[in-house]
Parts: structure tokens; C-alpha cells; sequence
């Protein structure tokens, strides 16, 4: 299953400096969990600067923010890359951890695995079991990725691994090439951030909704006007008659 292409109506800037007299963007918070060596920082980057970087030094939990126009909606986009090799905690009262403290944070899910490494294929379930935990409204958006779609003589993975657990878990799948194809990539962004608006505009509306106080009557204001006029036409009329 694969979103419809977006990325001819998506662009990219840097977070400018608020004004006070302007409307702030939406934010939309995404985090891109995943073994290591699978591709997580390539794919950020090349989201983010068009550009393929094959090499990374080991990932430090990176958080990148920019403006994004999708379909003429400014937001305010923050991804947190996350470091390889991450344990997923056993009590979810370990707050202190840095999975824990990441998927409470965000709003929107990648979770990535390699085509050529069956081992990162086998961390997509507990990760996806550890955000459901959190974030038990089945409303938030995960996708799952089964990255170096090029690599096929190296495969690991089978395309039908990857379907059949995003079907069991009710997640969008999609495999990919980040080296070769940035509209794949760009796509996988694109469609999270709708997806985590939408969830914005439901619940804005939901709040606007339980805020908004019922108004008074104005055919009831308007009585009570009248009355007092009434009133005080007669408490002027015995002198007037005098």
C-alpha cells in the first residue's frame, strides 16, 4: 500500500523567526525509529536536503526542524532522529530513557527496517508494540518502511514479510530506495504530516467545540430590556399626571 505521490506540492524552508503580529504554523512532531545501519539519518537527510548521504557517524539522537508548505498548510515540522541499537524499555515507567522519553514526544511514526538485515525486520513489532502502549489511541499515525529497495541481491526481507506484518499491525507499508528515489522518501513524510494534521484539526475542533459557551437569547435580552423600560415609564407617570 503506497500514498498518493505528493511531492510536486511540498516544499522546504528553514523555521523563520515569529513575529508577534502573524499566525504560527502547526507543529507536527515526528520520530524515525530503528535499528541500526538501516538507513534512518539518510533518509531524514535526504527528505530534508534532496541530497543522498551514504555514510554516518553514529546517530546522537539529532532533532531536525523546518517550515514545510504541504498543500498550501504551513507546519512546523520537527523529526527526531534516534540512535541504532535502541532497547525498547520493559516498564513503561522508565521515562528517563531515550526511546521512552521519544516515542512519548512525538506525534507521528516511521519505523524503519533494512531489506538486507532480517534482524532489523524483527524490531519493527516491539517498537510498534512500545508506541501503541503510549500512545494507545490507535489514531496515531505509523508507518513502516523496508529501506535499500536497490539492494536486491543482498536481500534479507521478502516484500511479502513486510506486507503481511504491516497488515497485522494496521500500518502502511511502503518499500523504498532512499539512495535512488527522493519522491519515495518525500512521499513518507508528506503523508505523516497529513495524517498528524488531520489529528490536529479533529481534536481543535473537538476543544472549540467543548469551549464554545451557549449564548444567551437575544430575543430574551430584548425582553428584559423592554420590561425595564416598562418599568420606568410607570414610576414616571403618577408625577407626570400631578
Amino acid at each position: 500500500m503506497r500514498p498518493p505521490s505528493m511531492s510536486g506540492n511540498f516544499l522546504l524552508a528553514p523555521i523563520p523567526e515569529a513575529s508577534s503580529d502573524c499566525l504560527l504554523p502547526k507543529s507536527i512532531k515526528l520520530a524515525v525509529l530503528g535499528s541500526g545501519r538501516v538507513g534512518k539519518s539518510a533518509m531524514i537527510v535526504r527528505f530534508l536536503t534532496k541530497r543522498f548521504i551514504g555514510d554516518y557517524e553514529p546517530n546522537t539522537d539529532k532533532l531536525y526542524s523546518r517550515l514545510v508548505s504541504v498543500e498550501g498548510d504551513q507546519l512546523s515540522l520537527q523529526i527526531q532522529d534516534t540512535a541504532g541499537g535502541v532497547q525498547v524499555p520493559d516498564s513503561l515507567l522508565q521515562a528517563a530513557d531515550p526511546l521512552a522519553r521519544c516515542v512519548q514526544w512525538a506525534e507521528g511514526f516511521l519505523l524503519v527496517y533494512s531489506i538486507t538485515d532480517h534482524s532489523s525486520y524483527q524490531s519493527i513489532r516491539p517498537l510498534y508494540q512500545h508506541i501503541r502502549k503510549v500512545h494507545p489511541d490507535a489514531k496515531t499515525p505509523v508507518v513502516i518502511v523496508g529501506n535499500k529497495g536497490d539492494l536486491l541481491h543482498a536481500r534479507q526481507v521478502p516484500t511479502q514479510d513486510g506486507l503481511q506484518l504491516a497488515h497485522e499491525l494496521g500500518s502502511l507499508f511502503l518499500e523504498i530506495s532512499t539512495s535512488e528515489s527522493y519522491e519515495d522518501v518525500c512521499d513518507v513524510f508528506q503523508h505523516l504530516c497529513k495524517e498528524v494534521s488531520k489529528l490536529h484539526s479533529h481534536s481543535g475542533e473537538r476543544r472549540r467545540a467543548s469551549a464554545i459557551p451557549r449564548p444567551r437569547s437575544p430575543n430574551m435580552q430584548d425582553l428584559k430590556r423592554r420590561f425595564k423600560q416598562a418599568l420606568s415609564s410607570k414610576v414616571k407617570s403618577p408625577s407626570a399626571l400631578g
